[in-house]
């Protein structure tokens, strides 16, 4: 009878673990000893993020609706961003009160999201 428990513990399925660790640590640290920043994800080809919070955010923080902050709301911009970059986006990944997760753009990367909350937040400084 086949026993996954002593294929497991064999010493080639030992070996065969070990060495997949091992590639898997070389590929990671081949891209540390270069010196340069390891980049796991970026900004989608051509994105633009005026373009696409006009496609995709516009309605509601432009109205206010469901109380998204209008670019027009220095304070309310300022207190979303004393919880830092890392929690804003925490909500505008998953979604928070009305706002549903990714605010619908599910083709924007979280990269792409981070470019448009930027963005709003730089609009809501002027």
């Amino acid at each position: 009878m086949f026993s996954l428990i002593k294929v497991m513990q064999s010493r080639m399925a030992k070996t065969g673990m070990l060495a997949i660790a091992l590639v898997f640590a070389g590929s990671i640290s081949a891209d540390v000893n270069t010196g340069e920043p390891l980049q796991l994800a970026q900004l989608t080809d051509g994105f633009n993020a005026e373009e696409t919070y006009m496609k995709s955010c516009f309605a509601c923080h432009n109205s206010g609706a469901g109380g998204a902050p209008k670019l027009s709301e220095t304070e309310k911009w300022n207190t979303r961003m004393e919880k830092g970059m890392a929690g804003v986006m925490e909500n505008v990944i998953t979604g928070v009160n009305a706002m549903p997760a990714k605010g619908l753009c599910f083709n924007c990367t979280d990269e792409d999201l981070q470019a448009i909350v930027q963005y709003m937040y730089d609009s809501s400084q002027n």
